[in-house]
């Protein structure tokens, strides 16, 4: 007796079933994007409230400053206090930049792992296309903010904190300079400059390596970083 023709309808959803993901996996994947998503919030908090108390006491310390001048009209008084606010918020600035530098990787890390669980949504579940905004894995990054070019470094929150860094390490020198000579603008002004300006390229030169080891180090291929 011949066996009975088997119905492609049947073999069709068999396939279909076996092809669809395991309800444990899509469980996990949607909980780890989730928990990704709090992760990079929380990052992203930690360097805006880092930056905010260094931006404060900034600007604590430049009032007290100014109100000193005031009082003491730029005398021994001023250098003094100048000489020791400077370097303490230049130090605590280089602190901060260090830490909000690794939290933007942190973040990074984090935007990268996220791109690839949408690559694992689009592959098993097609018809969101037309839903989602669907962008080729090297792209995927730029959607999450992720952008590149040459100056993304001076719009980063440590970028940020780097150049308010150099500027208290060039006042402090300039101070230092304006002290030694008496109040000379002549060398007082260079000096400062070419601090500040020393101090600069180096933090942006330290950012920029940072940031290359993170690229290089990514966790996934065809998943691309900022240039």
């Amino acid at each position: 007796m011949a066996s009975p023709a088997a119905d492609p309808d049947q073999s069709s959803n068999l396939d279909q079933a076996a092809s669809d993901p395991h309800p444990a996996a899509v469980t996990f994947v949607t909980t780890e994007h989730f928990t990704l998503q709090g992760a990079r919030a929380a990052t992203i908090a930690e360097a805006t409230g880092r930056a905010t108390m260094f931006l404060g006491a900034v600007s604590g310390g430049l009032v007290a400053l100014g109100l000193l001048a005031t009082a003491s009209d730029t005398g021994a008084a001023f250098y003094a206090f100048g000489l020791i606010l400077l370097p303490t918020l230049a130090f605590v600035g280089l602190g901060t930049f260090d830490r909000v530098l690794q939290s933007g990787i942190e973040d990074y890390g984090y935007a990268q792992r996220i791109a690839q669980l949408r690559g694992y949504y689009f592959q098993h579940a097609p018809e969101l296309v037309d839903y989602l905004l669907s962008v080729p894995p090297g792209q995927r990054l730029r959607v999450q903010g992720m952008h590149g070019g040459r100056w993304q470094r001076f719009l980063t929150v440590a970028g940020m904190v780097a150049v308010i860094t150099s500027v208290l390490a060039g006042s402090a020198v300039g101070g230092l300079a304006a002290a030694v000579s008496d109040g000379s603008l002549a060398a007082s002004l260079p000096a400062g400059v070419v601090a500040g300006l020393a101090a600069l390229v180096c933090l942006l030169l330290f950012e920029n390596a940072a940031w290359r080891r993170a690229v290089a180090a990514r966790l996934f291929e065809g998943v691309e970083g900022p240039e």
